[in-house]
């Protein structure tokens, strides 16, 4: 819808106010952290004027490939990081939560809705100014810079200038969705992995044979003309799914179409590969293919995913694409707060910082704009520490000795140790948690009220009180 859509907008920049450019996930929240403390934001977006290859709608924060933001268990990284950003009142968790569709133990979204709502939030804040255009040169004073992946030529090569560096470069795909009217249900069934949770996921099984032809079919088919992909340049965490099966017969089986634990759960039958579709939207009307980032033709997509027996008549709403993703060196350019290192007034956020996924690069917004209104405020600032995901991402990030540097989802490894053993797993990622949650808590300073319920997420106020937890911290 965008902010010129049933929203009026003033779009002259206020003296004492910060740009953000980008109205991505990572673009919002720095913009929603800065006006929450009193900062006026000029955010600019170049849509619905222009869009990159990878865009369809005009609302911010366009979820461009998966629906889904990951785990939302603590004893997952990711999940952790969640937490903390609901912790630190996170305009993208607030619509995430609002807009939730059932996917287990996952925090998958309703794709429209989440756009719309976060769009709305952002549109109705009184010290967020939108104009909608695009940048081409770095702006004056104070900004964030979070144009994406795909930041566009003219801003890219203005950022090129400045820091005298070489991009770094990676592909990333897209899964195709079809329509759920579409699923033949007689060869398929509603189920989670060993029965955890709630059956939201919809498996379509394949015996060998069917798998067999399945897979020769997928290592063969045509692809699309991609530049660059050729050197291989592509992330290994967004793998399309004929570049995984080309590594052998078995890799999808043990990857995407594991069948372990996704036995029907009236017959019994147990299959040789399943491929899962998630819910798409809230009203559960659109499926995504998990796993099936691609960038087969549009034609053999059809072609050859209509061989799984379940999707034989599939209606494929939109097919798998494409495309360049862009990313700084950022171990050599920027510091624990996204800073520039040779012109601090510059920040940046998102995936061009190489963080990698949805919920990482709202993180990287959220703490850039959070430390930068401390800045301007005169206050200290937070420093998360390496205990927290969010911390632990930063400095990731900002490693100096990261000599070969790669897009990352946030995981334990990069998290400090409890420096204590802890039997098990699970337990041990749960004190981890624990640990991580009190110093955020710590750090930001107040407490959140518990959100009553869903509806109440977008009109109330997040913040019940603020206290300095000083006998904690």
């Amino acid at each position: 819808m965008g902010c010129n859509q049933g929203m009026e907008h003033r779009t002259v920049r206020q003296d004492n106010s910060v740009t953000v450019a980008g109205a991505g996930l990572a673009g919002c929240e720095a913009a929603w952290q800065l006006a929450q403390r009193g900062v006026p934001v000029n955010l600019i977006e170049m849509k619905p004027d222009k869009r990159s290859a990878a865009h369809e709608r005009t609302d911010f924060a366009e979820l461009v490939c998966s629906n889904s933001l990951r785990s939302d268990r603590l004893e997952n990284a990711v999940g952790l990081l969640k937490a903390e950003m609901r912790l630190l009142d996170s305009v993208i968790l607030r619509a995430a939560d609002k807009t939730r569709v059932e996917a287990g133990g996952a925090l998958a979204v309703d794709r429209a809705g989440f756009s719309e709502t976060v769009t709305r939030l952002i549109c109705a804040h009184p010290l967020i100014t939108v104009e909608h255009r695009e940048v081409t040169e770095i702006p004056d004073g104070d900004v964030i810079l979070a144009t994406g992946p795909l930041t566009s030529d003219g801003l890219a090569a203005s950022i090129g200038r400045l820091v005298d560096s070489t991009f770094l470069h990676f592909y990333d795909a897209a899964a195709p969705i079809v329509s759920l009217e579409s699923v033949d249900m007689e060869r398929a069934f509603y189920a989670s992995r060993y029965g955890k949770g709630t059956p939201d996921y919809i498996n379509c099984g394949m015996n060998e044979a069917e798998y067999q032809a399945f897979y020769e079919a997928l290592i063969s088919a045509e692809e699309a003309k991609v530049h660059g992909f050729e050197q291989g340049l592509v992330f290994e965490g967004c793998m399309p799914v004929e570049v995984m099966a080309r590594r052998g017969v078995d890799t999808l089986r043990y990857g995407p179409l594991k069948p372990v634990g996704l036995d029907h759960p009236e017959t019994g039958e147990r299959y040789y590969a399943v491929v899962q579709l998630r819910r798409d939207n809230a009203a559960g009307t659109m499926y995504n293919l998990v796993g099936f980032q691609t960038h087969l033709t549009f034609g053999e997509q059809k072609r050859v995913f209509s061989m799984i027996p379940a999707l034989q008549n599939a209606e494929f709403l939109r097919y798998g694409v494409m495309h360049r993703n862009t990313y700084l060196d950022s171990p050599r350019l920027l510091d624990r707060y996204y800073r520039l290192k040779s012109e601090p007034r510059i920040r940046f956020a998102g995936q061009i910082t190489g963080v990698e996924g949805y919920v990482e690069s709202a993180a990287s917004g959220l703490l850039a704009g959070l430390e930068l209104a401390r800045e301007l405020r005169g206050e200290e600032p937070l420093d998360f520490p390496r205990t927290t995901a969010i911390g632990a991402l930063a400095l990731y990030v900002s490693d100096e000795s990261v000599m070969q540097f790669q897009p990352m989802n946030v995981n334990f490894g990069i998290i400090e140790p409890l420096g204590h053993r802890v039997k098990g797993k699970a337990e041990k990622n749960a004190a981890i948690a624990a640990r991580a949650l009190g110093d955020v808590e710590c750090r930001g300073g107040f407490h959140i009220r518990p959100v009553r319920d869903r509806a109440d997420m977008e009109s109330a106020p997040t913040t019940q009180r603020r206290t300095q937890n000083e006998n904690h911290c």
